[in-house]
């Protein structure tokens, strides 16, 4: 009995599986830099957070998940600073739209050096971080930009291989 038991509390124990409904509310960019406050913001780099935007969609797509349409939150949506920290809107949001995870991310700017991402997927229902990872990077480039999300979305939600 144990022996059949083992593989269906494994499988029962794999989170998030291709196929499954995901809402993905988009990538914040913080920016605590005193750069910033002196030069104005950087278009680059908000065209930047639109790259890794489109590097999780499209990552996510070609891996057979349903990324949901954020038409009927968008207004709720829009009153939210940064969804990944926002005591559990994002899964509530997330939950409205029927999706058995919500997806959410940030780029935090320290300095034109140091910048630190992450990307978090949590399940619907518990609220859980299932899936993520956090990783800083160095160089405010779209090529660093690029290699950061890279290495979450291959080591972090996909579990590849480190290459």
């Amino acid at each position: 009995m144990l022996i059949r038991a083992l593989p269906l509390a494994l499988l029962l124990c794999t989170p998030a599986l291709a196929g499954e409904k995901v809402a993905f509310l988009g990538i914040t960019f913080l920016d605590s830099s005193l750069q910033t406050a002196e030069l104005g913001q950087d278009p680059a780099e908000l065209a930047r957070i639109t790259m890794l935007e489109d590097m999780v969609r499209d990552r996510f797509t070609d891996e057979g998940y349903e990324l949901l349409d954020l038409g009927p939150i968008a207004e709720e949506r829009d009153r939210i600073v940064n969804p990944a920290k926002c005591y559990g809107c994002d899964t509530r949001m997330a939950a409205k739209l029927g999706a058995d995870y919500a997806l959410v991310g940030e780029v935090q700017k320290v300095s034109n050096l140091i910048l630190s991402m992450n990307l978090q997927l949590r399940d619907v229902q518990s609220g859980q971080t299932v899936k993520g990872r956090v990783v800083d990077i160095r160089s405010n480039t779209d090529e660093s930009w690029r290699r950061g999300m890279d290495y979450i979305l291959r080591t972090g939600i996909f579990r590849e291989e480190s290459k």
